[in-house]
């Protein structure tokens, strides 16, 4: 099947140069971080290319220990035991020299040996290159097996750290960056998957439709959320004008040489065309856009796991009458389905097909797509394992921070950093109420919403309840206590922040204290009165049988004669009389002045008629 994917390349390339004009093509290579931590005098960071195979921590970081081996330094041969294994706190990054074996066996040895990540250092002065798999004629099943990420270093780089190991003085520590590596400019990811429609070519078709299979719960999910934003693909490319009327063509190709596909058996006398393929790779991007305008895109995933399983070309079963079936099945409208397909045998362009042709060409930070199965998340092409796990955590990495589903921050793909030591953030540990917020980058400190009442601060060392309803969440983080049953507290729903102690007590509002008004003269003062001393208040009795005025801190009689009272409350509402009527000669005079003032101005700006003391009508029509 090599042969297949070294016409997937040719037919792209070719299809390049139908658009560009020109037979180079574009290709990016994706990288990721080193950060040299120590020793001192190497310390700075440098870029590596991501290795196609593995999976890399998209998102994350690792921080381990390097190590060169003594012998077997390309990592070629299988290591004795595992000699990488990390047996302090931090893991080992081992680094391997190119040359003499596959990249994949090199990361696959080391993973053997307890390696936890590989740096394969470059043999000649060149800009980095990606990492890809062996060709499948010679791959064994220790690819799939590799779970550990690699990344491409170039020389230079390679002997600074080989020259640090062989001094021996020091550990040297890198930190291995993905966070970067991966776009993350929004709450929404777009991804787009260049696939096939041809299953009978070898273990890149089983494997493309392996992940589509096992990734169709997430895509749906997050689909469905309106988390993400998916596309399929499919590589298509031309026949050349000389070769048009060539049984070759006519087998692989319609509309004349402008969409081709390779024969699935590689046989024109035997089996499916390449046009077979063409055409079905254009009906299943149909289906992906007609259900995308009835509001229902991931059918798409539906539809081709269903087209695998029942109509796949090993069972003979791959046609239209197949499709057709699973298309009415799904609900979805076969007419619609069928204008978009156009007809494959007319001499006319078709729209779907020559976007496709376009789309393959690279833009932005994307580079050319000539291998399948492509997986592009935010405009990057995803490099590693095309496992479910491997690639959820890409498209994880693709959101804003704190903006991921909660399928992201599940525990079998990213770490709960708020679990260890509440990831350095601020806590309420008696109403357990935290400010870290997990994040699949990591952790954020800030002070959360808790029963709709906000908290407020730094996240780190403070949060504090603001707003209405703030006096339910621990009492606002003001001072309280209760004492036989009687409860104080330093948090007034009346005020939306801050704290005060009640009445009787004195302090910040944090902390209050009982005030002595006894000792310290603020009540019960009247030479009758016996004062006591109590917890938020005092207690004042008088002498002789007499009764305590709270108001007027004072004592009276409680046996004063019927006349007495009445002429106390007689003198008590006298003076309240006279100080209502004071006030209310106070507020005229003030009012009466005014008015004089205000119609001395006005006279001064606008004189006042007043001739012979008549009234001027207001209007020439209005009559006494």
């Amino acid at each position: 099947m090599a042969s297949l994917r070294r016409w997937l390349a040719l037919f792209a390339v070719l299809a390049a140069a139908a658009s560009t004009g020109s037979v180079s093509g574009r290709f990016v290579v994706e990288k990721n971080g080193v950060r040299v931590i120590r020793p001192e005098h190497i310390k700075g960071r440098h870029d590596a290319a991501i290795a196609n195979f593995g999976v890399p921590h998209y998102g994350g970081t690792l921080l381990g220990v390097v190590m060169y081996p003594d012998k077997n330094t390309t990592a070629c041969d299988a290591f004795d035991g595992t000699p990488f294994k990390f047996r302090s706190k931090r893991p080992v990054i081992l680094l391997v020299d190119r040359g003499d074996c596959y990249f994949a066996l090199k990361a696959w040895n080391a993973q053997q040996a307890g390696a936890a990540a590989v740096l394969v250092a470059d043999n000649t002065d060149e800009p980095l290159l990606t990492m890809d798999n062996p060709e499948e004629s010679q791959a064994s099943d220790y690819v799939d097996k590799i779970t550990i990420p690699s990344a491409f270093i170039n020389r230079e780089f390679g002997e600074t750290l080989k020259k640090a190991l062989a001094k021996g003085t020091d550990q040297v520590v890198v930190k291995l960056d993905w966070r970067e590596s991966m776009p993350h400019p929004d709450e929404r990811v777009e991804y787009e998957f260049w696939t096939n429609s041809n299953d009978e070519c070898g273990p890149r078709c089983d494997e493309q439709m392996s992940f589509v299979k096992n990734f169709r719960g997430h895509a749906q999910l997050l689909e469905k959320g309106g988390f993400t934003q998916f596309t399929p693909h499919y590589i298509t490319w031309y026949c050349p004008e000389a070769f048009l009327l060539s049984k070759q063509c006519k087998a692989q190709c319609i509309n004349r040489g402008r969409y081709c596909a390779p024969d699935p058996e590689q046989d024109f006398d035997a089996g499916y065309d390449g046009k077979d393929v063409v055409i079905e790779n254009l009906r299943q991007l149909c289906v992906h856009r007609v259900a995308n305008e009835t509001g229902q895109p991931w059918v798409w995933w539906d539809f081709v796991t269903d087209y695998h399983v029942r109509c796949s070309m090993k069972d003979k079963k791959y046609s239209r009458d197949c499709a057709q079936d699973i298309i009415k099945s799904l609900g979805l409208p076969l007419d619609k389905i069928t204008k978009c397909m156009g007809d494959p045998e007319a001499d006319v362009e078709n729209d779907v097909l020559r976007m496709e042709q376009e789309l393959q060409i690279g833009h932005d930070s994307r580079g050319d797509v000539t291998i399948l199965p492509t997986l592009v998340i935010n405009n990057v092409q995803y490099r590693g394992k095309l496992e479910r796990s491997a690639v959820l955590k890409a498209i994880c990495a693709g959101f804003k921070e704190s903006t991921e589903p909660p399928v992201c921050l599940n525990g079998d793909i990213e770490t709960n950093e708020c679990l260890r030591s509440n990831g350095g953030c601020w806590e309420d540990s008696k109403s357990n109420i935290t400010a870290c917020k997990d994040t699949f980058r990591g952790r954020l400190c800030v002070c959360p919403v808790v029963n709709n009442v906000q908290y407020q601060g730094d996240g780190y060392t403070s949060c504090e309840a603001v707003g209405p309803g703030r006096c339910a969440m621990d009492n606002g983080g003001c001072w309280s206590e209760t004492r036989d049953g009687q409860t104080f507290s330093g948090c007034l729903d009346s005020v939306l922040t801050g704290c005060r102690c009640p009445t009787g007590f004195h302090g910040d509002g944090y902390q209050c204290e009982d005030i002595d008004e006894c000792k310290e003269k603020l009540a019960c003062s009247c030479p009758e009165c016996s004062c006591k001393n109590t917890w938020g208040g005092f207690d004042c009795k008088c002498k002789d049988n007499q009764l305590y005025i709270k108001g007027e801190d004072t004592c009276i009689a409680k046996n004063m004669s019927r006349f007495g009272w009445i002429l106390t409350l007689l003198v008590l509402s006298c003076v309240a009389g006279a100080g209502i009527a004071g006030y209310l000669f106070y507020k005229y005079r003030l009012r009466s002045y005014m008015d004089s003032e205000i119609m001395a101005i006005m006279s001064q700006y606008m004189p006042l008629d007043n001739h012979n003391n008549e009234i001027q009508p207001l209007r020439q029509d209005s009559t006494a």
